[in-house]
């Protein structure tokens, strides 16, 4: 029997997509924001997919600062952007 893959939504694009193709970011419980490469960090928690152009929007319309309730850095989306392996 093949094992469930779990499907998370991406907070730009609303597509649901395999875990394994999205980016995690989470605020900790201490109210930092990081990205989460390994998808089990403690916090709340929002899904990008691995596209530059979804992080440009991200960064744009400030998209995490709502869904983590906490305001982002320019640094979080450059790492974002690296991740996704996108040129700015």
């Amino acid at each position: 029997m093949q094992k469930k893959v779990p499907l998370r939504k991406c907070v730009i694009t609303q597509e649901m997509k395999p875990k394994g193709e999205l980016i995690r970011v989470v605020r900790t419980p201490e109210g930092d924001v990081v990205v989460d490469l390994g998808g089990k960090m403690n916090g709340r928690g929002a899904y990008l997919s691995k596209d530059a152009a979804v992080i440009t929007q991200a960064a744009k319309k400030r998209t995490l600062d709502h869904h983590l309730k906490v305001k982002t850095t320019d640094a979080l989306y450059e790492q974002l952007f690296e991740l996704a392996g996108g040129i700015k």
